[in-house]
């Protein structure tokens, strides 16, 4: 597949977006880079995931109307589990009064932002926020993506197109994270994607993933090879309009998938049913 990427792949340790940090802080922990979470204007289906990733969180930011979101799943019902939000941003047409007044009123005020750029999205005025406050490799998942109208979950695709330039994520990762699935591009070149916890690594519960893997060549075609999964290929082409490698299956004992392609695609893995 052509020897000018970097020969050593790319690590994703998926797991551990889910699974707790170590108490002293998030952004200190084994190695791992800061990771800050972004709510977006829709429905927040899985709370279970939610909290993990705003425990592991060292910045938590709602795009928008993503603060009725969460008000309506935390504070509305007496649960201050999502008082702690730092920062409101975006130009503010979503956010309803109620949400508002909750979070300014906290022990610690949330930060109300209004950026009234027409030419930017909520979402991306939440990413480069946050990429502002965070000088540095900073790990991004953002919550509640792919969900509601057509051209809203493909604005969110774009994103993480726009927002990965740099080669080897040099500025940081991002993901997608909705009721469903995780999503994420993977750079041409070689990927090592984690699925599953190391028996020794300490990771402990239950797996955080499904089966169901897609492989999404969105901006252009590709070739890739893949290995763990139901159907591997080998430098198979894929594109929109021709093959798609859609409904994969992770292997019931792989741990880790492996992938090469020759431009960027998306990853998608299912989460596991509740």
């Amino acid at each position: 597949m052509g020897d000018t990427r970097p020969s050593e792949p790319v690590a994703w340790h998926l797991t551990r977006l889910f699974r707790g940090r170590d108490g002293a802080s998030a952004s200190k922990d084994a190695g791992r880079d800061p990771l800050c979470l972004v709510v977006l204007n829709q429905p927040l289906d899985r709370l279970p995931v939610l909290r993990s990733l705003w425990e592991n969180s060292v910045t938590r930011v709602a795009a928008d109307g993503g603060a009725n979101r969460l008000y309506e799943a935390g504070g509305a019902r007496g649960d201050a589990s999502f008082d702690n939000l730092d920062v409101v941003i975006g130009d503010l047409d979503s956010l309803r009064d109620d949400a508002r007044r909750y979070f300014e009123s906290r022990p610690r005020p949330a930060r109300v932002i209004h950026d009234p750029d027409q030419y930017s999205t909520d979402f991306g005025k939440a990413v480069s926020h946050i990429r502002r406050s965070h000088p540095g490799v900073v790990d991004i998942v953002a919550v509640g993506g792919l969900g509601g109208r057509v051209d809203q979950g493909l604005s969110q695709l774009h994103h993480l197109y726009l927002f990965q330039k740099q080669p080897r994520y040099a500025e940081g990762r991002m993901y997608l994270v909705s009721g469903e699935s995780v999503t994420f591009l993977l750079q041409a070149g070689r990927h090592r994607i984690e699925v599953r916890d190391d028996d020794g690594g300490g990771g402990g519960g239950e797996d955080v993933f499904a089966k169901y893997v897609g492989i999404i060549p969105i901006k252009e075609k590709s070739r890739i090879t893949t290995r763990g999964l139901e159907w591997d290929v080998e430098d198979w082409e894929t594109q929109f309009g021709g093959q798609l490698s859609t409904s994969n299956h992770v292997l019931p004992d792989t741990r880790v998938v492996e992938v090469e392609t020759t431009t960027d695609v998306l990853f998608t893995i299912a989460l596991r049913a509740e």
